[in-house]
């Protein structure tokens, strides 16, 4: 067991030292790279000057002997410009820059040998290395990238097509002589695609050229296209608004028929519209049967009917015609007797309004039964009904039972009527009774009126007593129910049908 630890510890170890070795050369590496100060990249127009700065900062415990400038174009191979030596004149080999390359200031710096090109072209875009040759670490650099600019000229243009049923090209855009190549996008609703091409041109430089294809249709005429193109000259893209040009033949359609000619009517007119790229040129107004009727007269594009008659009963033609076609379109008048009545309002407008009245009035009387509702409800008082009438006790009955009742047989059976006993069984059949004129007592009295229906009046304050307190009434009017005491049944006398 310990000795697989110890061998483990040993891998351990060995692995450790050998990444602490990769470290420090990519950390000599990168510091003697880093000492070596350029510019990454330079931008320049043609014929202009443009300076590739250059220096070694950190020296210490190195001895700087030389700096060479190297130009690597993007195809070829690479080339000394510039040489300086501290114990030398500067010297510049042939290549594409000599006598436009300079050290500068001059006499140069070893300590910073940056340089200088006028008058650049288009050609001297690459790659520009800046090489010191030092002691001990030997050689060390740093590369410019120097990106020559061309600003294109930029245009776009609408190609006028007929419509068909082939795609065709509906318009150009161009980036000519630009540096570097050029974006171009095209932006619009109509139904179709662009192509690009790019293609050397002059001094290095790069033309761009756009297509946008389509089957053209006539509601295609008039669409919006715009070519957009993008460049790093540019601050923003430069867009280009165009309109589709197709041509068509005239679509032709005939107005001002009501279908409602009849015999007498005057002045009736038919307008034969047109629309067509290019403009239509002539319209011409015919009938099917070649002869127009005498009533009619035509100016441009309008028909006249002075006065109608049999005579206009016929198909009226209308011929347009431009530089692509003829378009057409007819109508058929019929001549009537009489006038058609004129339109009222639709049946739809009018169920449509009573619907709207009905349902106005639904709302309006839902409001008024909830406001009444609910005043109802928070109202104080009485209530608003009538309680139902007094029943008559037996021991009333009894009291005013004075004469005999009738005997059954001396009265007709259809006359007779009989009184049922009242709901609740009689307790108080030995009431005293006072010896009035009445037969009722104060408090008999006072009971009584008040137990009379809500509303009804105090019989003591009436002219007229109602009819239950007034004593000349026949006893015949109504029959009371026999007397009852103690010990008799309560059950009611039959009743004979």
């Amino acid at each position: 067991m310990a000795r697989h630890d110890a061998r483990n510890w040993h891998d351990c170890t060995k692995m450790t030292g050998l990444l602490f070795s990769v470290a420090s050369i990519l950390l000599i590496q990168g510091a003697s790279g880093q000492r070596v100060k350029v510019e990454p990249e330079v931008l320049s127009y043609p014929g202009q000057t443009v300076n590739l700065r250059c220096a070694f900062t950190d020296a210490t415990g190195i001895q700087l002997t030389m700096v060479t400038w190297i130009y690597e174009p993007k195809d070829g191979e690479r080339l000394n410009i510039a040489v300086f030596h501290p114990n030398f004149d500067p010297n510049y080999p042939d290549s594409p820059v000599k006598g436009r390359v300079s050290f500068t200031p001059s006499p140069p710096n070893l300590a910073s040998p940056s340089i200088q090109i006028s008058d650049v072209r288009m050609t001297d875009e690459g790659k520009y290395i800046c090489e010191y040759a030092t002691y001990p670490s030997g050689n060390e650099q740093g590369i410019t990238y120097l990106v020559m600019l061309a600003k294109p000229q930029n245009s776009a243009s609408i190609v006028t097509v007929e419509a068909g049923t082939k795609p065709v090209v509906v318009a150009r855009c161009e980036s000519v002589d630009g540096r570097p190549a050029a974006g171009i996008s095209w932006v619009t609703t109509a139904n179709g695609n662009g192509t690009t091409v790019s293609k050397a041109g002059a001094d290095n430089t790069v033309t761009v050229s756009s297509e946008y294809r389509m089957v053209p249709t006539p509601a295609d005429n008039g669409k919006d296209i715009s070519c957009v193109v993008t460049h790093r000259t540019q601050a923003k893209p430069e867009s280009f608004p165009l309109k589709l040009a197709v041509q068509y033949a005239p679509k032709v359609t005939i107005t001002g028929y009501d279908n409602n000619w009849y015999v007498g009517r005057t002045n009736v007119v038919l307008i034969c519209e047109a629309t067509g790229n290019p403009v239509p040129i002539s319209v011409q107004w015919k009938t099917m049967t070649g002869e127009m009727p005498d009533t009619v007269q035509i100016k441009d594009n309008q028909l006249k009917i002075l006065k109608v008659d049999d005579a206009v009963n016929v198909t009226f033609v209308c011929e347009v015609k431009n530089r692509i076609g003829i378009g057409r379109d007819q109508i058929t008048a019929i001549v009537r007797e009489t006038r058609l009545p004129e339109k009222g309002a639709t049946t739809g407008s009018i169920i449509g309004a009573i619907i709207g009245v009905i349902i106005l009035l639904a709302i309006i009387g839902t409001g008024i039964a909830m406001y009444r509702k609910h005043r109802n409800n928070n109202a104080d008082g009485p209530p608003k009904h009538k309680p139902p009438p007094p029943k008559k006790t037996n021991s009333s009955a009894n009291r005013q039972n004075t004469n005999p009742a009738p005997v059954a047989e001396e009265r007709p059976l259809q006359n007779q009527f009989y009184t049922t006993q009242s709901g609740e069984p009689v307790t108080d059949l030995d009431a005293h009774h006072d010896d009035t004129d009445d037969g009722y007592g104060e408090d008999e009295r006072e009971q009584y009126y008040s137990a009379a229906p809500s509303g009804w009046d105090d019989p003591r304050h009436n002219e007229v007593p109602p009819f239950y307190m007034r004593t000349d009434r026949d006893p015949q009017d109504y029959h009371q129910a026999p007397n009852v005491n103690r010990g008799d049944s309560f059950v009611s006398p039959a009743m004979f049908v």
